[in-house]
């Protein structure tokens, strides 16, 4: 069995070009993002027999999963983006777009409160999704999702026996294969 994940294309809007950023502000730019078209682009999907897709509901995902798939499609919310934290509970300063950036993954790591879902939770929902993946044992499989989850994911699939790609920040559209060594590939 074959996991492909690909995380959505690139999305057509620019980060805030104001030096400084309030919470409110950022807020603004992530519901923009989250209803901003995507840059469709060529996806190699590896040569691999795909036969179902599982996609996250965000309409980044939808668009992208339209654009390299043509077989049966599953929308599934648990492989929705991990919610941003609730700013108001973090700061009420200014600060640069990747200063927020950075502090977005430092409260992640640390589980602050500030998150309408922790770490233990998103741990769920994938090891959640990936049972129902994994009952398609004899059928290569293709999720497509966003980065944040994508790199927790990977933990979880390394667990349970798959080998594939390290990456940090995984690249749009761009397709990382996991491969189980126990279960008879599909090609």
């Amino acid at each position: 069995m074959k996991i492909g994940l690909v995380r959505h294309f690139k999305v057509n809007k620019e980060y805030p070009a104001k030096p400084l950023l309030s919470a409110g502000e950022l807020i603004q730019f992530f519901r923009e993002y989250d209803a901003a078209e995507v840059i469709a682009v060529d996806t190699d999907l590896g040569g691999v027999d795909w036969q179902h897709c599982y996609v996250s509901s965000m309409p980044r995902a939808i668009a992208t999963a339209e654009k390299i798939y043509q077989g049966p499609m599953t929308v599934r919310s648990e492989l929705r983006e991990i919610p941003s934290p609730d700013f108001a509970k973090i700061t009420r300063m200014k600060m640069p777009f990747m200063m927020w950036a950075i502090l977005i993954r430092f409260l992640w790591y640390l589980q602050h409160k500030s998150y309408a879902e922790n770490r233990t939770e998103v741990r769920m929902r994938i090891a959640a999704i990936l049972d129902e993946v994994c009952q398609h044992e004899h059928e290569n499989v293709l999720l497509v999702c966003h980065a944040a989850l994508m790199m927790e994911m990977r933990k979880e699939l390394v667990k349970r026996g798959f080998t594939g790609p390290k990456y940090n920040v995984p690249e749009n559209g761009k397709l990382y294969v996991f491969d189980r060594a126990d279960s008879d590939t599909v090609k």
